[in-house]
């Protein structure tokens, strides 16, 4: 539109895309809230400075859609895969009021937390905003949520009233986040909800608010309202998209759940996409059959599950996003497609995937898994320094550190105190040898076995792959190793087929 109106077209002379009917001078009538939220890399940098300014910091972003403000934030809290389901921020808990304020005073990516942590401590809003200079507006908004929170929490989860319980939802609460505030697993929230036979419904995004029909296959969730959109009949597959971009996370995997959703329309199948973030082609509306704009949490995936009722869900595209909802899939009886959870974990978990190794005589680094702080240091000492530290269940190089002395070593562990995530732990622990890192890709169907290039990386080893400069073909690697490469990459990949 932007390019029609720079070579001279006006916009009484342009479309809208959305409903096909009206034209771009038509004033938009909206009756829909949109939250966007940066994803800042602040979790890969734990060191780095996190003031905001002017200086471009965020990595990507995400988007998210209800009719409310307060709805559309919840949704976008869940869509940034910071470890987060709702307005609390663990660190923030064992902080007293006063110190509070130099979170709330200074621009961050985590003020937002801060911000709600302060009313939780009984800060009022004039405060807040002397503080911040933030908007009233979006302070009483917080501070809704907050003592909607409060209200929630002076019950126990069996005796919750079922007007709160709604209230909640209709704020777009998400089961992650009820089930922390009341300490049960996330499937009794669940349960609960289908016992009830709650469920959201669904809107199209149309810029008309309804005031005419709209052409985009374009959707979002609220549990505000009627669900407006009706399912075919046609057999569907859906794929889950890639979230915000983030450190380890980039474009590459949009262009995979691109041409996933491409292949999936030309097997003759229904294609749904799932995805959160407006800076990508897979949330182009003209890209699958079916476009929900939601966040990728286990909550939001079912809804779109059961309202379409796929056939099949496809998560190998999406990266980690994907992969870290899929024991959840699995577990609520979701068909998931392709490499199967156990072959994704045996290659993910660190522990398993040596355990391939000496199952099909591959030699492999020296490494151990640690499940405590002194296990840690042990191992460190016996492996000998230097030593590569990472979660054992990561992709993408989040959290991964080279220590050459114990000293070094000792700040990681109380960086890790402090940060009191369960899901760092078990740690692995690999002897870090300096050499030469190449990559080899490998589909495989379980007889044949395909190995489109080898990438040879000219960076020194230990820089992460994403970050590293590569060379396709590679030049330096002489035959007989190419040749060990694709004889190891024919036992990994023929493995789980023999199972």
């Amino acid at each position: 539109m932007a390019a029609k109106c720079a070579v001279g077209y006006h916009l009484d002379e342009l479309k809208n895309p959305i409903t096909g009917s009206t034209y771009a001078s038509f004033e938009p009538a909206l009756d829909y809230i949109v939250v966007k939220l940066p994803r800042f890399p602040f979790d890969k940098f734990s060191e780095a400075d996190r003031s905001l300014g002017t200086q471009m910091k965020a990595t990507g972003e995400v988007m998210a859609i209800d009719r409310t403000f307060e709805g559309a934030l919840n949704k976008g809290l869940r869509s940034l895969e910071m470890k987060v389901s709702g307005l609390s921020l663990g660190m923030f808990k064992k902080y007293s009021k006063e110190e509070l304020i130099p979170y709330l005073a200074e621009a961050t990516d985590i003020r937002l937390f801060a911000i709600a942590e302060g009313f939780r401590k009984g800060y009022e809003i004039e405060e807040i905003h002397q503080l911040t200079q933030i908007d009233l507006w979006y302070l009483v908004k917080i501070k809704s949520l907050i003592e909607l929170e409060q209200q929630l929490v002076q019950y126990t989860w069996s005796d919750l009233p079922e007007a709160l319980f709604r209230k909640a939802k209709e704020q777009n609460i998400g089961d992650q986040y009820l089930a922390s505030l009341f300490q049960v697993p996330e499937q009794e929230i669940r349960q609960r909800r289908r016992q009830l036979g709650w469920k959201p419904g669904y809107k199209l995004v149309d810029t008309c608010a309804a005031e005419f029909d709209a052409v985009t296959p374009y959707y979002y969730s609220t549990w505000k309202g009627q669900d407006e959109v009706e399912a075919s009949q046609r057999k569907k597959i859906l794929v889950i998209g890639s979230g915000p971009i983030r450190i380890g996370q980039g474009i590459e995997f949009d262009y995979c759940s691109v041409h996933a959703t491409l292949a999936v329309k030309k097997k003759g199948y229904e294609a749904i996409v799932m995805n959160n973030n407006p800076e990508t082609v897979s949330t182009d509306y003209s890209i699958a059959d079916r476009l929900y704009f939601e966040p990728l949490a286990v909550e939001d995936i079912l809804h779109v599950i059961e309202k379409e009722q796929v056939k099949g869900v496809l998560i190998q595209f999406g990266g980690q996003t994907a992969i870290n909802v899929a024991q959840a899939l699995e577990e609520e009886g979701v068909p998931l497609l392709g490499t199967s959870i156990d072959a994704i974990d045996q290659l993910e978990d660190r522990k398993r995937f040596y355990q391939l190794l000496n199952e099909v005589e591959i030699p492999h680094i020296q490494g151990e898994t640690v499940n405590t702080a002194v296990e840690l240091i042990k191992t460190a000492e016996a492996l000998g320094y230097p030593v590569l530290v990472r979660p054992s269940y990561v992709i993408g190089g989040q959290a991964m550190h080279i220590f050459y002395q114990a000293e070094e070593l000792q700040e990681y562990m109380k960086q890790l105190e402090e940060e009191q995530d369960a899901r760092q732990w078990p740690l692995l622990v690999d002897k870090y040898l300096p050499g030469l890192e190449c990559e080899v890709d490998v589909i495989s169907d379980g007889t044949d076995i395909i190995i489109p290039g080898i990438f040879e990386h000219i960076e020194k080893a230990g820089v992460h792959s994403g970050d590293s400069m590569t060379i396709f073909p590679p030049i330096t690697i002489k035959n007989e190793v190419k040749e060990t490469l694709v004889e190891y990459a024919k036992k990994i990949a023929l493995k789980p087929f023999r199972l």
